[in-house]
This record gives structure tokens, sequence and C-alpha cells, in this order.
């Protein structure tokens, strides 16, 4: 599965990208939400999962979610925040496939929200 990352945090974004890439996947990492979306734009429609912070300076990650579905709706979301009222707002995402996880979480969360958003 191709995954594109986006969290500025860049301890956070290494040990998620190390975690999925372990389980097989590509992970394409980036430090914010305009770098994911000119990533995305770059390669649209060879994403299959978003994962995205919530709280990004720029564009944050519901704003990247939203854009991303714009051009493919299929596109599954995980948005992930250190700020649990931060993930209220994912309601804003339409469409199935969207999960949401309050840092800090454990590895097997994460898995368990990409399964189950892929799945």
């Amino acid at each position: 599965m191709k995954i594109l990352l986006a969290d500025d945090d860049d301890g956070m974004r290494e040990l998620v990208k190390r975690a999925l890439q372990s389980e097989g996947h590509t992970v394409v990492a980036v430090s914010d939400g305009a770098a994911a979306l000119e990533e995305f734009d770059a390669d649209t429609g060879t994403y299959d999962l978003l994962i995205a912070d919530v709280d990004m300076p720029g564009l944050d990650g519901i704003s990247l979610a939203k854009k991303a579905r714009q051009t493919t709706a299929a596109i599954a979301v995980v948005l992930i925040s250190a700020h649990e009222a931060q993930l209220v707002r994912a309601a804003e995402i339409s469409g199935a496939k969207v999960e949401t996880l309050a840092k800090p979480f454990p590895l097997d969360a994460l898995r368990a929200a990409v399964a189950k958003v892929t799945g």
C-alpha cells in the first residue's frame, strides 16, 4: 500500500514512517500540509492512504484531507493529533474510511486504524 504521511513533528513522523515501512508499506513522509498537497497532486491516484496531523502550520490535516478527497474520493484517511478537541473536527470530512488517533498512541493502535480504513 502507498501511504502519504504529513506531520510537523519530526520524531512522530519518523516513528510512524518506520512502523508502516516495517509492515511492507511504501511511505512518503513530509513535514507539512502544503508539501503533502504538492506530493499528492504530483501523484494523484497512486496513494491508498493519507495519514495527517490535524494541527500543522499552514494547511492543516483536515483541510489537506478534504482537498485530497476532492481529487481521489476513495482515499482512506487517518487523522492524528495531540489535542483530542481537534479530532472532533474530523467529522468535517465526508465519506467513509476516516479514523482518528490521539497522540501519543501505541503502534498497535496505528496498525489497527490503518487496517480499519483500508480493509
